[in-house]
């Protein structure tokens, strides 16, 4: 499948259907050095990738700064940029891990839903990243999901309040394209459209080979208002990509016999149709009506290479079939 590009929602903005996450030049997981950063961004580069999703919490600034870094070099319309809001950083202590990623940049970090946190987010970022303007903000893990009830409910109310009346005012500005939601869960996805317009929604995990969670209403709201789908998380923290083996991990946690069963499920049916699960879950995502774009995040150009090379697989009937329905 050849990348192309594709509008988002009813904006003016148009991503290419593959993109680069960049949690992991944030050092997720371990760190990745500043060699294999510019190599792996300039191999997305190469393979025609032109949309890049960062964000403040993704080694605490280190993910903004190194993709600014490269992106400098490039005209700045030759590439779409997201990056996410309700983290604010501030100078800190240098730290060893943080969240997930190790030698973060030394910075606190609050949460902050507000009108004046979200401005303050995005000057930041936009400092890191070397731009006066963004394609697309999405407010990153709001909701439940990610603060529980009773803190998901005040981050609730500071967005609903004067949040999204400062993300409007930045569109209107010419500082950002679009807004949206980046997040893990469809419901909250819901109760914001309920009450606002939504350009797009970076749904890490939910639409994916394995779980359909927003099959049962956000992609019926999508359609409704316009909005589109940018897909991550497409391997469901991994196991959609090493397999049901012993340790893997669904949804951030090792998965539960019933998900590795469903797993090796998928896995026979990927097989007889002459896919591996990777390919597979890919593939999906690809071909799902609702996307506008996937993301492929890693630190290393030899898993980018696997992924792209996934990408392009030719499908036969039944493999199209397979991961059409």
């Amino acid at each position: 499948m050849s990348i192309v590009t594709r509008p988002v929602g009813q904006t003016k903005v148009s991503v290419t259907s593959l993109s680069f996450g960049c949690a992991s030049i944030g050092n997720l997981g371990g760190v990745v050095s500043d060699a294999d950063v510019t190599a792996v961004l300039q191999h997305a580069w190469s393979a025609g990738i032109r949309y890049f999703d960062t964000a403040p919490h993704y080694g605490r600034g280190l993910s903004e700064q190194r993709i600014g870094v490269f992106l400098r070099t490039k005209a700045r319309d030759a590439y779409i940029l997201s990056t996410k809001v309700g983290r604010v950083l501030s100078q800190g202590a240098a730290m060893k891990e943080a969240d997930g990623f190790v030698q973060p940049l030394a910075n606190d970090v609050r949460y902050d839903y507000s009108a004046d946190g979200i401005r303050q987010s995005l000057e930041s970022s936009c400092e890191r990243l070397g731009t006066d303007h963004v394609e697309i903000v999405y407010v990153h893990d709001i909701g439940d999901y990610t603060h529980g009830a009773t803190e998901g409910a005040r981050h609730m109310e500071d967005l609903l309040g004067s949040g999204m009346g400062a993300l409007r005012d930045l569109k209107q500005a010419g500082r950002i394209g679009a807004i949206g939601l980046g997040v893990n869960e469809s419901q909250v996805c819901i109760d914001v459209m309920q009450r606002e317009a939504l350009d797009v929604i970076l749904l890490a995990g939910r639409l994916t080979l394995l779980d359909r969670e927003a099959e049962k209403e956000l992609l019926y709201r999508c359609a409704k208002q316009g909005t589109s789908l940018v897909l991550g998380g497409i391997f469901n923290s991994g196991i959609l990509a090493t397999g049901p083996k012993p340790g893997a991990w669904f949804d951030y946690a090792p998965a539960s016999q019933d998900i590795l069963d469903q797993v090796t499920a998928l896995q026979a049916r990927a097989k007889a149709v002459d896919l591996t699960l990777a390919e597979a879950a890919l593939q999906f995502a690809l071909n799902h009506d609702a996307a506008c774009s996937v993301l492929l995040g890693t630190g290393k150009v030899s898993s980018l290479e696997h992924n792209l090379a996934a990408a392009n697989k030719p499908l036969t009937e039944q493999a199209r079939s397979f991961v059409t329905t």
